[in-house]
């Protein structure tokens, strides 16, 4: 490990990459009534390099995909308008940006729904109540589902109107279509329920429409087999995670984007062993790896060959410049986690210093 694995450059199908540090999808709750705002011009900008790759936060399919406040959306033409100088910042500095693309499903309140309506989901199964006052969801028809799919086409489809590169379809942490998926939520009996292949029908379903609209070298999926966000856990995530992989090559997706067992909550991080190798062995595009990495377990990751790309959230939500800090062994800036979901435009959220030193990536 003479060179600096994280920072060797590689080729994502047509995409050139001038290192393997990715900025992962991060809810930051600046929106106003699901527009993005002009100061995520700056945030965004701020993490770009020269061949970066950037996922945007989680946005909106559709008004009721929402579950949380401040959180963009991009099924509107208002929403495609602003999201196009954010894109085109991140574009002049050279990036590469794919849009992560969501709908919360059954994660939602009454007041985050349009006219205080259930959420949609594929269970009527609710969330325990904690710091939020979870809704009861309405499970969704047979027939309601093809709509739902659409919203997915749809959200796709203006995501390249606003001149993303591509994006990725999340279905990861107890949102609808992890919902969908894993076991101890899906309770249905129809040919969405029961069996593992039946489970991950809407998921394939969505991800053949949004190929069939954009391309399938513009397709990116975000997954959480081992996770247990928001009750969202499964009795063999070996097996579902093995499923997807395999599935996902039938469709030549640009890459699969997997959140590794050791983050089993949003806060902790466990020392579990690795157990993607199966999935990542499976799938025949890029493998990205999630999971509150460091440097030295990223590039680690990188040199035996378990992942090609590295997602950094909080790493790099605190240190804009974190591709140079880890040029130069620069120590790193503490993330403040109680700015992590305020709405103000630049506390904890652009107001993060650089390094004074010369830089590597422009």
């Amino acid at each position: 490990m003479d060179t600096i694995p994280l920072l060797t450059p590689y080729k994502m199908a047509n995409f050139e990459l001038n290192h393997r540090v990715v900025l992962a999808p991060l809810t930051r709750c600046r929106s106003l009534t699901s527009l993005p705002q002009p100061h995520a011009i700056l945030y965004y900008s701020q993490r770009t390099t020269t061949g970066g790759l950037l996922i945007s936060e989680a946005t909106g399919i559709s008004e009721t995909a929402h579950g949380f406040p401040g959180t963009p959306g991009i099924w509107t033409k208002e929403q495609v308008e602003a999201w196009k100088p954010i894109v085109q910042a991140v574009h002049e500095k050279g990036g590469l940006f794919f849009c992560q693309i969501w709908h919360v499903g059954r994660v939602a309140t009454n007041e985050s729904q349009p006219n205080g309506m259930a959420p949609i989901s594929c269970t009527d199964k609710g969330c325990t109540p904690d710091e939020y006052d979870w809704a009861i969801p309405r499970r969704l028809s047979v027939d309601e589902i093809p709509q739902v799919v659409d919203d997915y086409r749809i959200a796709a489809r203006n995501a390249m109107e606003a001149g993303f590169d591509g994006v990725e379809i999340h279905a990861a942490n107890g949102c609808l279509i992890d919902q969908f998926m894993k076991d101890q939520v899906n309770d249905r009996t129809d040919e969405y329920g029961g069996t593992l292949e039946k489970r991950c029908l809407f998921a394939l379903e969505v991800v053949k429409a949004v190929v069939d609209e954009i391309g399938e070298k513009k397709v990116g999926v975000r997954i959480s087999p081992f996770a247990d966000y928001m009750e969202s856990g499964d009795s063999n995530p070996e097996a579902l995670g093995l499923f997807i992989a395999e599935s996902l090559n039938k469709y030549e997706i640009l890459y699969l984007h997997l959140i590794e067992p050791r983050m089993m909550t949003a806060e902790d991080i466990s020392e579990t062993p690795y157990r993607s190798l199966p999935m990542r062995k499976a799938f025949k595009g890029t493998f990205i790896s999630a999971g509150g990495y460091k440097k030295d377990d990223g590039n680690k990751m990188i040199h035996e060959n378990h992942a090609d790309l590295i997602a950094y959230g909080r790493l790099f939500l605190a240190n804009p410049d974190l591709p140079n800090r880890f040029a130069i062994g620069a120590p790193l800036n503490k993330y403040y986690r109680d700015t992590f979901y305020t709405t103000d435009p630049i506390v904890g959220y652009t107001d993060y210093p650089f390094l004074d030193q010369s830089i590597y990536f422009n």
